[in-house]
């Protein structure tokens, strides 16, 4: 996705993320995974993909490469206490034989409302389907309606239930998956979505929100899916 002229920027996780990325989700979900759960899939999980959103204007400058600030070179161990403030969201998925599985997404919640959500969706159905996946799936509580709808949009339906999947109250998963990612039907729906998407992407303000620097969450109520 062609993000120039705004201030936010795609990038694949890696290792250097994962703290900040761990405390999010910690501020974000009511089950949340570790540290160590994000570094085995960062490092150790050959199928599966994760990606993080940035805030520019706050991305460190002077590092060696632009698009990375130069924190992100110290040993992981130095900033295991620290947050990259610049750091909005993440997102991530498994392949599973020709599937693309939505393991996880979030977004700060300071900074949600402004489409970056949408972006993130937007962006791993396009990993899955540059990495030959057929369809897209994934699992979103019963009662997350706002969720719901933004997988609606990018097509995704309901094709079951996990009973009690849940471990912070038993709540129900509803799986969604999407029609042929291939089919001319998805791929013109897609690029329509994203034509719309960065044209509200654009248009909307980019300042950041009141707070939003190292503002603690309470956990929201609807967990690995996104708010937006």
């Amino acid at each position: 996705m062609d993000l120039q002229g705004l201030p936010y920027l795609l990038e694949p996780m890696a290792a250097a993320h994962v703290p900040t990325v761990a405390a999010i989700e910690r501020r974000v979900f009511t089950h949340p995974w570790s540290l160590t759960n994000f570094m085995h899939e960062v490092e150790d999980n050959r199928f599966s993909e994760y990606l993080v959103l940035c805030y520019r204007p706050w991305i460190a400058s002077g590092s060696a490469d632009a698009t990375r600030p130069r924190r992100f070179l110290r040993p992981l161990r130095r900033r295991a206490a620290e947050e990259d403030r610049s750091l909005l969201g993440y997102v991530g998925f498994w392949l599973m034989v020709d599937e693309g599985h939505i393991s996880t997404l979030a977004v700060q919640p300071a900074w949600r409302g402004r489409g970056l959500g949408e972006l993130l969706l937007s962006a791993i159905i396009g990993r899955t389907m540059e990495r030959g996946a057929s369809h897209a799936t994934l699992e979103v509580r019963r009662t997350n309606a706002v969720a719901q709808a933004l997988y609606r949009k990018y097509g995704f339906q309901f094709v079951g239930v996990r009973k009690g999947y849940y471990l912070d109250n038993h709540e129900d998963a509803l799986i969604m998956t999407t029609d042929d990612l291939a089919s001319a039907e998805y791929q013109a729906l897609y690029a329509r979505l994203q034509e719309a998407l960065l044209e509200r992407l654009r248009r909307a303000d980019a300042a950041p929100p009141a707070g939003s620097e190292m503002e603690q969450h309470p956990p929201s109520p609807a967990p690995h899916a996104p708010e937006d």
